[in-house]
């Protein structure tokens, strides 16, 4: 049997340990959040000096909700990162795409088969996740998952990251059910609200890795 690599995002990094933790554990993606309501939230410059500890590692990902173009490049301004991951209303992403040359992940919610993109929506990358409640006051999957099985028969229109209410227990199986090949994960390895949990991260990485 040909034994698949597994890519792992570890995202909504805002302090040392948890971002140390990331990168001595082999993650392939590390995220940061620049949307101020969330308990993970940092800013460009807390980011800096984050990603400043390892030059090398995971790749850097910026989160980003309702994107201007001048947000992104103000937190661009002194901060590295390798790819935006964007929520919400995006008024042009091919132009955002040609200004900072950039690959672009577009989060897409997923509650039923409906909603299972048929194109790339212009990302480079699909990022799925369960669909916000009405009332959730941030995008994304807000620790809940989605019916996996809705991905049978889905014939995938790009590369995509199966995310939303993965933790260190069910991520292999998540993999197993859905043949993701890469998988995001943030309050799912926290011990409380916001604060990631080294161990949880460890775990996480090794399990998905194992499935």
């Amino acid at each position: 049997m040909i034994q698949r690599m597994i890519r792992v995002k570890i995202c909504g990094i805002n302090d040392p340990a948890a971002f140390d933790t990331v990168v001595e554990a082999g993650a392939d993606w590390v995220g940061f959040v620049f949307f101020p309501p969330s308990p993970r939230a940092v800013t460009p410059a807390a980011a800096a000096a984050l990603s400043a500890r390892h030059p090398g590692g995971p790749l850097r990902v910026g989160l980003f909700v309702d994107p201007e173009a001048d947000q992104i490049a103000a937190a661009l301004d002194g901060l590295h990162l390798d790819i935006l991951q964007l929520y919400g209303r995006i008024p042009d992403i091919n132009g955002l795409r040609a200004r900072f040359a950039k690959p672009i992940w577009r989060a897409v919610g997923i509650d039923r088969t409906a909603d299972l993109p048929a194109d790339n929506r212009g990302a480079d990358v699909l990022l799925l996740e369960a669909k916000p409640p009405a009332d959730a006051t941030r995008p994304g999957g807000n620790a809940a998952r989605f019916d996996w099985s809705l991905l049978r028969g889905w014939s995938a229109p790009a590369p995509w990251v199966l995310a939303g209410g993965l933790t260190p227990d069910n991520v292999a199986d998540a993999i197993r059910e859905t043949g993701a090949t890469a998988v995001d994960v943030s309050s799912g390895v926290e011990s409380q609200r916001g604060v990631k949990d080294p161990a949880r991260i460890r775990a996480f990485i090794a399990n998905a890795r194992r499935g």
